[in-house]
């Protein structure tokens, strides 16, 4: 099926069945263009949990779509490919974590939101790259936390809050490859620009960085700033926003380590296209499905997230 016509069957479709297209800023850009709503986790969370449609399709990856469902269990939630999973929600092994809380006990348990269900039932409170620091500033100093999965993030925190909380040792395939290397080349070739980064990189990347903060921030940051040219470490993904939004900037992707392209991709993220969205819409699978005794537990740590942000 040809582009235009598998736009318009999507379009069909969601109008028939009263579906909602949620999408991440790491889509591609066509995945982007048709959602209703593009927006980072805590974002598609909160549409998630708010809207009135019957079908939700979440157009990320595997633990958004468990969000999604968790927040709104009597309605159907779908996602393109079922094997667009996450390193970093894989970094963290369910049994393998409860083993690490259950070896600290009276610590607090703050999951990243980037977990699976089964990861979210162990913790106290969700957060993410958003709301982090909001959150971590509203527990008592002389608590003790543990902090999963994402180290680069942990570490991150505890650098703006003052906070020593114990990093489980995980990490988003993406961001760990970023190269300060070619990073402090791109400097060099545009010396006017912003470096904006996101916490899920490593602190050399961090530290170099103008401004750091979760793709909605960079975006905001990017469209408010009066600088014209960025360089931009996270997914490249978000440049699809920033360029529509910002067409009179110039926006550079840093390179990861490992490859001469000269943008930093999710292969999980990749995995969402415009057939496979069609499809999933047209038979209404992939589904995720969670036990509801599971998603009794997982949802009190996002709820507690989203009234304390």
């Amino acid at each position: 099926m040809e582009r235009k016509q598998l736009i318009e069957e999507i379009n069909r479709l969601r109008s028939e069945k009263n579906a909602v297209i949620l999408a991440h800023y790491y889509q591609m850009g066509e995945m982007q263009d048709i959602a209703d709503h593009v927006g980072d986790s805590l974002a598609l969370a909160q549409w998630a949990a708010k809207t009135d449609a019957d079908i939700i399709v979440l157009c990320g990856v595997h633990f958004m779509g468990e969000t999604a469902k968790i927040l709104s269990p009597y309605k159907k939630v779908l996602i393109p490919d079922m094997e667009a999973g996450c390193s970093l929600a894989d970094s963290c092994p369910v049994n393998v974590f409860e083993k690490f809380v259950q070896a600290h006990p009276g610590y607090t348990v703050v999951s990243y939101v980037n977990t699976t269900a089964a990861v979210k039932a162990l913790t106290d409170v969700v957060v993410t790259s958003t709301n982090s620091k909001k959150i971590i500033d509203q527990l008592p100093k002389d608590e003790k936390i543990i902090f999963g999965p994402d180290r680069n993030l942990g570490d991150y925190i505890n650098s703006v809050t003052g906070r020593n909380m114990l990093l489980w040792d995980g990490a988003c395939h993406v961001h760990e490859q970023f190269s300060l290397e070619k990073l402090l080349k791109l400097k060099e070739v545009y010396p006017q620009a912003e470096v904006i980064a996101h916490p899920e990189c490593k602190t050399q990347i961090l530290i170099v960085a103008d401004f750091v903060g979760s793709t909605q921030a960079m975006l905001n940051h990017a469209t408010k700033s009066s600088a014209k040219e960025f360089i931009v470490a996270t997914e490249s993904g978000i440049l699809h926003q920033m360029e529509a939004q910002n067409p009179d900037k110039i926006f550079i992707p840093v390179p990861p380590n490992d490859s001469s392209c000269g943008c930093n991709e999710c292969n999980f993220m990749r995995l969402n296209t415009l057939e496979k969205l069609y499809l999933c819409l047209r038979d209404e699978t992939p589904e995720i499905l969670i036990d509801p005794q599971l998603r009794e537990r997982a949802v009190k740590p996002i709820l507690r997230m989203l009234e304390m942000s």
